[in-house]
């Protein structure tokens, strides 16, 4: 299928406006930016959640400095996790399709999630903390670690739908496949049935096309008002 470079809206809702600041730095900021990022990349692939002062002190990078990059652990992360997504934020489609795009979005995306699968998870770990928190009626962490780049991914995906099908029914198909389309899949999908990557992928793909035609052909046979 046909892959191209998302449009200018679609980037400029995926992609922070601190990493399009990052990435018009050159020079010492740059370089700096760009240590701190890898030695937290390196520490969240080996499976930790690590704090600015920590990034900091394993980069040898005074922690006045690194607070100047990342004012706080949620800012640190976002950032990490968005290196890691890397080419996923700019994913587009020339297919008028949604199922075939959906499809699409889940090959480019899938191996992506997969090589990065413990920053991931590290990072939805701390969603979770983060939740925790709140529950036990704890003070909220400011701010908190957001996430929700699947949610424009998928509505773009799902795109070519617009013209026939309500936006309320789109939305409930996004968040449908919002389930399937993330490193929850893989949790599941490798972690309980022991699946290999290729076969999670598979999987993912194929529940996530089925849920799309589904959605489609139940359209179809609704009568028209």
């Amino acid at each position: 299928m046909s892959i191209s470079r998302q449009s200018t809206a679609v980037q400029s809702t995926t992609v922070p406006a601190a990493t399009v600041a990052a990435e018009s730095e050159r020079g010492p900021r740059a370089r700096t930016r760009r240590l701190m990022l890898e030695t937290a990349s390196r520490l969240m692939q080996a499976g930790a959640i690590p704090s600015v002062s920590e990034v900091a002190e394993a980069a040898q990078v005074s922690r006045a400095t690194a607070y100047r990059y990342f004012p706080s652990q949620a800012a640190l992360v976002e950032a990490v996790v968005d290196e890691a997504l890397g080419p996923i934020l700019a994913w587009s489609s020339a297919s008028n399709d949604a199922a075939e795009r959906v499809e699409d979005l889940l090959r480019t995306s899938l191996p992506r999630l997969e090589a990065f699968e413990a920053t991931f998870k590290a990072a939805l770990k701390l969603s979770l903390d983060e939740w925790a928190q709140r529950r036990a009626g704890a003070p909220p962490a400011a701010p908190q670690f957001r996430r929700g780049h699947r949610i424009v991914l998928l509505r773009e995906a799902l795109r070519p739908l617009e013209p026939t099908m309500p936006a309320a029914d789109i939305d409930r198909l996004a968040q449908a496949l919002s389930l399937i389309f993330g490193v929850e899949a893989l949790v599941v999908l490798k972690d309980m049935w022991g699946l290999d990557g290729e076969a999670a992928s598979e999987a993912a793909i194929w529940a996530a096309t089925t849920l799309v035609r589904a959605a489609v052909t139940s359209r179809e046979k609704t009568p028209s008002g």
